[in-house]
Formats: structure tokens, C-alpha cells, sequence
């Protein structure tokens, strides 16, 4: 089994080519962020040692995480180190469920096992996988998509982008490039050549 991880500036469309992708193999995608979301629900290993670092006010009306308060909390100009230790509870369980995932994959033959995350690169997922692809798209594009699909601000966008890796980190680190910058046709087409698909 082939392990592979996607990164990519938010707005490149990364979830678009992953749809592709899909249909492409025989493969399984994990999203990284998607399953830090469900590590952190009740009953799951992120729960307990969240609500004890942010208190019960992180919590919705049924006593679930309200992940709308924690990044408020979180991202607010005062919250010193917060982000630093969430990600420090967070990120260590993501990283053992996936190996986890992996194994299992193994056992089942399957082909192919993508791992989506936008901080492959900063959590060192590179221990992981066997390659990274660079899910590329011009910054003039990635602005206009995020401005469309999320209603986003100029200033919204600019913190954001002032926020991730360059592009040239992540040329730096990926094998692959995929310019998703033009139609999803174009985009399929690439794909399709490194699958080898006709």
C-alpha cells in the first residue's frame, strides 16, 4: 500500500481533487481536520484532557465540544500558549489513529491510503508517508474561491495566507505538484497520467 499525503494552501481545492481522486483508485482519504473533530467529541481520547485545559465553557448545551467557542478561545489575542496546547493534545492522538488506520488498510489490501492535511509539512507527516503531493492554485484564484465559497474578506484572506507555508515550502517538500489553477477537466487529467489511468 502506497501511503500519500495531499497539502496545499487553504482555497487550493483540495477537497475537489480528492473527489477525484476517489474515483481514480482503490484507495481511503483521511482528512486530518475531519478527524480531530471526531477525536474531540465525548467518550473519545481529545474529550477529557480538552474540557480540563479550557474549562466547561468550551462546551455546547449538550455537553459536546462547541468547536465555533474553542477556536474563539483559542485564536483570541490573549490566549497565550492556548493554540500551542491544544495542538499538543490534538495532534499526537490524529497521528496514532491514523497509523492505526494504516494497519488496518494493510490487512485489507488496499491500494492506496491519502492522508489530507493543510500542516503536513509543520507535524512532520513526512515520517509517515511515502510522498507528498502539493495541491497547487494561483493565489488570484485561491482568493476568489474563498471569497465565493466562504464569504470571506480581503483581511480575512490576507491573515490567513500570512498564516501557512509559501509555496516555495511546499515545492521544497512535495514530489508532486497538481496544478489545481485551471478546470476541474484540466485537474482530472493530471491525475489520470500519475495513475497511469487512460
Amino acid at each position: 500500500m502506497k501511503i500519500i499525503g495531499i497539502t496545499g494552501g487553504v482555497g487550493a481545492g483540495k477537497t475537489e481533487v480528492i473527489k477525484i481522486i476517489e474515483q481514480l483508485c482503490n484507495c481511503v482519504v483521511v482528512t486530518a481536520d475531519r478527524l480531530a473533530r471526531s477525536l474531540e467529541q465525548k467518550g473519545e481520547v481529545c474529550y477529557m484532557p480538552l474540557v480540563e485545559l479550557l474549562g466547561s465553557g468550551v462546551l455546547d448545551e449538550t455537553g459536546e465540544i462547541d468547536a465555533a467557542k474553542m477556536a474563539q478561545m483559542i485564536f483570541s489575542k490573549d490566549a497565550g500558549s492556548l493554540l500551542a496546547k491544544v495542538n499538543a493534545i490534538v495532534h499526537p492522538a490524529v497521528k496514532a489513529r491514523i497509523l492505526e488506520m494504516i494497519r488496518e488498510e494493510e490487512k485489507k489490501g488496499t491500494d492506496y491510503f491519502f492522508i489530507e492535511a493543510a500542516l503536513l509539512i509543520e507535524d512532520h507527516y513526512d515520517t509517515i508517508v511515502d510522498e507528498m503531493w502539493y495541491i497547487y492554485a494561483d493565489e488570484d484564484i485561491r482568493r476568489q474561491r474563498l471569497k465565493e465559497s466562504r464569504g470571506y474578506s480581503d483581511e480575512k484572506i490576507d491573515e490567513i495566507f500570512a498564516s501557512q507555508s509559501s509555496d516555495d515550502v511546499f515545492r521544497k517538500f512535495c514530489c508532486v505538484v497538481i496544478d489545481n489553477s485551471g478546470s476541474i477537466e484540466d485537474t482530472g487529467k493530471q491525475l489520470k497520467e500519475l495513475f497511469g489511468v487512460r
